[in-house]
């Protein structure tokens, strides 16, 4: 399966210097040029790998980065910066990166460390036991993006829904506030009306509570947010 990556890069001439080098290694290359673009992009799919500006319009990498580990703890991110102090590659690994290339680089090392990162990545996430996640008679494949129930029926979960689901898995048994919620599936961008989130939970209880299994999972608390009882 092709790998795909996300470039987040302001300078135009090395922007499209590392997306087609990228590509021809076979690699699928998403890319934008500032900070909040960056984060949208990011929500709407799936990446092995987020190459990473540090200096950037907007929203600088290491905020960026510290968006990204709220919702996703996987996903490799390397760093590019000209701020190639020693100081700057501690910041950036304890905001959660994975690796710090200084400018000017090479692009072959840059192919290589990308390489590198996502073997990696993938060795970690084939050994992890945490990709599913059973409910009442359904089976939650987080790689997949499906619900599975156990008479076959396939339900194809969108990014901000699996989030959602994951978070309230992690806190099972807790009130997750609204106010969490907005924070760690929006994150950046414009807070959606409660009538959304709303729509998210019934989307929810559609699949997992119905008639051959009435167990009532996903629990509103009212003036506060939702609790999931597994």
């Amino acid at each position: 399966m092709q790998k795909r990556i996300l470039l987040v890069e302001d300078e135009d001439h090395l922007h499209e210097a590392i997306k087609m080098n990228l590509e021809m290694e076979n690699y699928m290359v998403n890319s934008v040029y500032d900070g909040k673009n960056a984060i949208a992009k990011f929500k709407e799919g799936r990446y092995d790998l987020v190459i990473l500006d540090v200096m950037l319009p907007g929203v600088n990498g290491f905020d960026i980065c510290e968006a990204i580990r709220l919702e996703d703890k996987q996903t490799p991110i390397l760093f590019l910066t000209a701020k190639n102090s020693s100081q700057d590659r501690v910041n950036g690994l304890k905001v959660g990166g994975d690796d710090y290339l200084g400018k000017p680089f090479n692009l072959e090392e840059l192919i290589l460390r990308s390489e590198n990162l996502i073997k990696r990545s993938s060795a970690s996430s084939n050994d992890e036991l945490s990709d599913k996640f059973i409910l009442g008679d359904c089976t939650i494949d987080f790689k997949s993006y499906e619900v599975v129930s156990s008479s076959g029926e396939v339900y194809r979960l969108t990014q901000r829904q699996l989030m959602l689901l994951r978070l309230l898995i992690e806190k099972s048994n807790q009130v997750v506030s609204r106010q969490e919620i907005l924070e760690k599936i929006w994150g950046y961008d414009v807070y959606p009306s409660t009538r959304t989130i709303d729509n998210v939970i019934l989307s929810f209880r559609k699949i997992f509570e119905n008639e051959s299994n009435p167990h009532t999972y996903f629990k509103s608390v009212r003036g506060v947010g939702y609790k999931l009882t597994p």
